[in-house]
């Protein structure tokens, strides 16, 4: 697989793991936390597929030196983890919350 194929696949994944994060934190919005549950593990194959590209960077599979464009693809995937990893915490709180709102009414 050429370096550009790797790139794409990157960014790609990267980015299909960012959106179902937000799905995921949407459905939370809403209360609805099977339908957040689902799109997180969805995020979690995303970015998973996308770490498979990011290991042939960096087991040598690509010998060409890292430029731009490898930097902000990578950049991309490690971002969405970051994002995915915070909007897990936040969902946490929209559970905690509606409980309590539960017990309150």
């Amino acid at each position: 697989m050429d370096l550009e194929q790797i790139i794409y696949h990157l960014v790609l994944h990267g980015g299909n793991a960012r959106a179902e994060a937000y799905e995921a934190l949407d459905a939370a919005e809403r209360g609805d936390f099977e339908a957040a549950e689902a799109h997180l593990e969805k995020a979690d194959e995303e970015f998973y597929e996308g770490h498979k590209y990011q290991n042939m960077l960096t087991q040598g599979e690509q010998s060409q030196t890292p430029n731009f464009l490898v930097i902000h693809a990578q950049d991309q995937l490690m971002t969405a983890l970051a994002e995915k990893n915070l909007i897990k915490r936040m969902i946490n709180l929209y559970k905690r919350i509606h409980d309590l709102e539960k017990k309150c009414n």
